[in-house]
């Protein structure tokens, strides 16, 4: 209603001036009336008053023909344009990227970084349009060259990731392309002499493997550099670019952030460099282009090398590096390189040779001091896990990206749109955050993001915060955040366009919560530097009100039939593909839930999440001692949540001693082949849902990590034997035990490792994942911890399980050389997405035994 109201003013405001049109005419009617006496005096009096009055008709003429357009052309736009959707309009509150904490010095240092995660090795600025680098290579697949540029499985790499990154000015990465092993570095540098956020450099360290005779000894490398300027300024080549002795200049440019910049490429070896140059916005395909710039050259000369070409202004200069193996590049950026005291040689020459070497290493002790610092590892683990520990922190910094661009939000059917996707694009907005995996989910996942921060924000609570902020910013005014996000061309083209469109009708988990509930207990027991504590409590003033909007958001949206009750809305009760519909929103997919979805659903885990908020909203509310109507509803609510007796009487089941969903569910749900008739009755075979019992409201019996959640939320009494029996759920080899971490569904479940569908395998059907190994792992830490009659037997299950955890994933990176997404209950076999740092980074938090 509110795109009206603004109409209809303007409408009203542009009627107006034909009354004072009006007005006028009348005062020109008695002005000639009074001037008529006149003529008969004298006529030059009489030409005068004529001239006056026509100069007025011409005015009033035109002013009342721009009043009738423009009425006009606002009723026929007020009919044509449909109301704007609350679902794009942002939350009307100041931004907390506004905050003075995240301008000046912090946003500059943060300015350049690896911030481009779905590339082997991808540089940008934290800017909308930015200049870009990036490294490509050529490898062999199937007897063939073949570009390696973007993170991907098929490349069929034995290891590629961050071995080191501090998140800010420092990164080191090995990758193992078959019988080519190269190191990348980056290093940021900012001295007086630089333009906005300073100056950078990578080395290229490329080695054999494997040696396998004198041939390995002469076999050459192919690397691709590459600048790229997204706002499609012209780049300039290097006078000489092959003189790379002589003269290490690569590239020269403009832009009005950094200024005048240089690009220089220094090596003490043999090398040959070629390049090509294109005009063209699209960034995100640029293998492809350079993949047919070779291919040409190939069948024209014979040769394969860059045509030492370009096109006219160029946005996109490739530089190729070949030469024998072993070799060394360093390849330097400078920034603000037109002022006069720029020293471009002095700087090129301390980000090169022998300096980068000593300042590389130099970052490198930094890191390894921090870490032990941070983490305390020394007397918990042994070395080979502390190696994986510092890839986990390393891999999870150097994955963090910057994103920009339009989130598309799916309308109902009914909404009335000149577009036929039935889509709408969110406002254009920036996204700084860390990415599940770099192959596979490269871009935002909000439940994701709380785990990540658990660990971001021990090591640098500025970056967290910085974090927090873009993604609390991306609220809309109803309260809701898109819970993907995939900013940007470059993000897009590793999604599906039917999975592209986020449903504003579904949540997912409040994750974001657990890393604001460790910064409050942080503040209260004085933890912080008084710079920190300051930040955190400006950020937290802030972030409040979004944080109220998020939370009643789900108060409203996902509320069940009863008071205090919750389910997680868009679940379809229509399918018959399905064995048990998804329950995508929750972020466990195809956990079984009640067999038919319905309004009378009750989720035990989403009820625990508004706990989880409703108390953190209480202590922020609390620290700031805002005494109002508000603080005293989220402390009756966080009083209602935790309230022991409600929450076994809506979830809780004697026979099983175990919390359970409840809803409107049958056992006797399969499966089962059936021949269908399609096209011209051809006859074809598919996998359908059959039930074979009338659904009842219940208790959905399956015991797994939905179960545990008011374990993990430690509702339950110390002294409870409701306690007893979740240990020796936890415990039981039948059930969740394993000797690799606990299985998300119990091996007792009808549904245990079934495929839901005939193509989607069982993901939280049985497979151990780390985040909810890690919740489960500080509750029996807790307990542990806790006077009460199951304190022993917390300790010892506790002992056990953070063992099993710790020696499975240090020997699956050891072995693969990668972090997986899960691990497989029967063998502990990495599984799912490789190259899954996210969350699977939790391992580190268990070894360094830090919990909520």
């Amino acid at each position: 209603m509110s795109g009206t109201g603004k109409r209809s003013t303007s409408s009203r405001s542009r009627v107006k001036p034909s009354k004072h049109a009006n007005d006028d005419e009348d005062d020109g009617v008695s002005l000639r009336r009074r001037s008529r006496p006149n003529l008969r005096r004298r006529n030059d009096s009489s030409i005068r008053i004529f001239n006056v009055d026509l100069k007025i008709v011409l005015g009033l003429s035109v002013v009342a023909f721009f009043v009738i357009f423009f009425f006009i052309y606002n009723l026929i736009n007020h009919v044509a344009q449909p109301q704007i959707p609350r679902v794009v309009t942002p939350f009307p509150a100041p931004k907390l990227m506004d905050l003075p904490q995240f301008q000046g010095e912090h946003k500059e240092s943060l300015y350049w970084g690896t911030y481009r995660p779905h590339a082997y090795l991808g540089i940008r600025a934290r800017t909308p349009r930015s200049l870009i680098a990036g490294l490509m290579w050529l490898g062999i697949q199937d007897g063939r060259y073949s570009l390696r540029h973007f993170c991907q499985d098929s490349d069929g790499l034995a290891q590629y990731g961050w071995t080191d990154h501090d998140g800010r000015t420092y990164g080191h990465q090995v990758i193992v392309d078959q019988e080519m092993k190269f190191a990348t570095s980056f290093l940021k540098s900012k001295g007086e002499d630089s333009g906005y956020g300073g100056d950078w450099a990578v080395r290229l360290d490329v080695q054999n493997h494997k040696s396998n005779g004198n041939d390995e000894l002469s076999r050459s490398a192919h690397l691709f550099f590459y600048l790229a300027d997204e706002e499609g300024n012209a780049l300039t080549v290097g006078e000489d670019t092959l003189g790379t002795y002589e003269n290490s200049l690569l590239a020269s440019g403009s832009r009005m952030d950094v200024g005048s910049w240089q690009l220089h490429l220094k090596s003490e070896d043999d090398l040959e460099v070629h390049y090509s140059g294109f005009k063209t916005p699209h960034i995100h395909n640029l293998s492809d282009l350079v993949q047919e710039n070779l291919g040409l050259q190939v069948r024209k000369f014979n040769r394969l090398q860059l045509p030492d070409s370009s096109e006219d202004y160029p946005s996109i200069l490739v530089f190729q590096i070949s030469a024998k193996i072993p070799f060394k590049v360093d390849i330097t950026f400078v920034s603000g390189t037109g002022l006069e005291s720029s020293r471009v040689e002095k700087r090129v020459s301390s980000l090169t040779g022998t300096s980068l070497t000593s300042q590389l290493k130099e970052k490198q002790r930094e890191f390894d001091s921090k870490f032990e610092k941070t983490f305390n590892l020394a007397d918990k683990v042994d070395p080979e896990s502390i190696i994986a520990g510092k890839a986990a922190i390393g891999n999870l910094l150097g994955g963090i990206g910057y994103f920009f661009g339009q989130s598309k939000i799916a309308l109902p059917r009914d909404v009335n749109l000149a577009s036929q996707d039935n889509s709408i694009s969110y406002w254009p907005a920036e996204l700084y955050t860390a990415v599940p995996s770099r192959p596979f989910f490269p871009r935002g996942f909000l439940w994701d993001e709380g785990f990540h921060q658990l660990l971001i924000w021990r090591w640098d609570t500025r970056i967290s915060l910085d974090i927090l902020g873009h993604w609390l910013d991306l609220m809309n005014i109803d309260g809701w955040i898109p819970r993907e996000q995939i900013l940007g061309a470059e993000a897009l083209s590793k999604v599906p366009k039917e999975f592209v469109a986020q449903l504003p009708s579904n949540g997912n988990p409040p994750t974001l919560f657990l890393v604001l509930r460790e910064l409050l207990h942080g503040l209260k027991k004085n933890q912080f530097t008084a710079p920190e504590s300051n930040e955190i409590s400006s950020f937290l003033k802030q972030a409040f009100v979004r944080l109220e909007a998020w939370f009643q958001w789900f108060n409203t949206t996902q509320s069940g039939k009863e008071i205090g009750t919750y389910y997680w809305h868009g679940r379809d009760h229509t399918t018959t593909r399905q064995l048990n519909p998804q329950t995508l929103s929750s972020g466990f997919d195809d956990y079984p839930r009640a067999s038919h979805p319905s309004e009378d659903e009750r989720h035990v885990d989403l009820r625990c999440w508004m706990l989880l908020a409703a108390d953190c909203l209480h202590s922020i509310s609390k620290l700031f001692e805002e005494d109002n109507k508000f603080g005293k509803e989220y402390d009756t609510t966080v009083k209602m949540l935790s309230d022991f007796e409600i929450l076994n009487q809506m979830h809780y089941d004697d026979a099983y001693g175990a919390y359970f969903d409840f809803g409107n569910h049958t056992e006797k749900v399969r499966l089962r082949w059936k021949e269908m008739m399609v096209g011209h009755n051809y006859p074809t075979r598919e996998l359908l849902r059959e039930v074979l019992e009338t659904p009842k409201l219940r208790l959905v019996p399956h015991i797994g990590y939905v179960s545990l959640f008011p374990f993990m939320g430690r509702i339950i009494p110390a002294d409870s034997w409701i306690l007893a029996k979740q240990l020796d759920l936890i415990s039981n080899r039948s059930i969740l035990w394993t000797d690799f971490g606990l299985r998300s569904l119990a091996k007792t479940s009808s549904i245990y490792m079934k495929h839901n569908t005939e193509h989607d395998a069982p993901y939280w059907r049985g497979p151990i994942w780390m985040n909810m190994n890690y919740m489960i792992l500080s509750s029996l830490y807790h307990y542990s911890t806790e006077d009460g009659p199951y304190r022993e037997k917390a300790r010892t299950i506790y002992d056990d399980l953070r063992g099993n955890l710790i020696r499975n994933v240090v020997r699956n990176y050891h072995k693969t050389g990668f972090f997986w997404e899960q691990f497989d209950q029967r063998n502990g076999k990495g599984k799912g997405a490789r190259v899954f740092t996210g969350w699977t980074s939790l391992v580190l938090l268990i070894m360094a035994e830090a919990y909520p």
